[in-house]
């Protein structure tokens, strides 16, 4: 069981380091605010937003916390 744990540690640690650089990444909400305002939100990169780079980038964040809340989990249990 410690070689599980031990792996289970290493992929947490990844996912962590990757999840902050993704995050980093990210563009702020604020600046797609005056277009939304203005109604720039109906032009063809709105439209197609998820299959952006932001998009892919959002994505990635959710898959990466969901598995970085499932490893604290796991982790946290003695076993």
């Amino acid at each position: 069981m410690q070689i599980l744990r031990t792996i289970l540690t290493i992929i947490f640690a990844i996912d962590c380091i990757a999840l902050t650089v993704v995050v980093l990444m990210q563009e702020g909400k604020q600046q797609g605010l005056g277009g939304t305002i203005s109604g720039a939100s109906d032009t063809y990169w709105g439209r197609n937003k998820g299959r952006s780079m932001e998009g892919g980038l959002v994505r990635a964040t959710t898959i990466m916390a969901v598995l970085f809340f499932i490893l604290a989990a796991v982790l946290n249990m003695n076993f």
